[in-house]
């Protein structure tokens, strides 16, 4: 991902909201310019979530349908995208998505270990 600044501080905005920079890309097309966007970190989410504007500009294949119980209580079955990676400062991880919402939504496994270990370069430790 050439060009694009490490992204180095996850924040804490007014309403207590833990969000961050981080950096997208698609492994298996690395000819693709990856995208630096903005991610709320929910320690209560148990998926990653991605808009489906970030899935098609990295040309992500879907890997499968997954149905998922919103917290209304309704069901709805949604495309798991990837692979993707996810990179913060010098960290990274290889994962996938659901294709829902409209920010790109991590739980707890990926950014806890990078904010914990992150030391003062982060704005706020979880």
């Amino acid at each position: 991902m050439a060009g694009l600044p490490a992204a180095k501080t996850f924040y804490a905005d007014h309403m207590g909201l833990i969000h961050g920079t981080v950096q997208l890309s698609n492994p298996s097309r690395p000819e693709l310019q990856g995208l630096e966007v903005r991610a709320l970190a929910d320690s209560g989410a148990v998926h990653r979530c991605i808009p489906g504007h970030i899935a098609i500009q990295l040309l992500l294949r879907e890997l499968e349908q997954r149905e998922l119980i919103l917290a209304d209580g309704h069901r709805r079955t949604v495309p798991y995208m990837g692979p993707i990676e996810v990179r913060f400062a010098n960290r990274r991880c290889f994962t996938g998505a659901m294709v829902l919402g409209n920010e790109v939504l991590l739980e707890p496994s990926p950014w806890k270990t990078w904010i914990s270990s992150c030391g003062p370069s982060c704005s706020r430790s979880l």
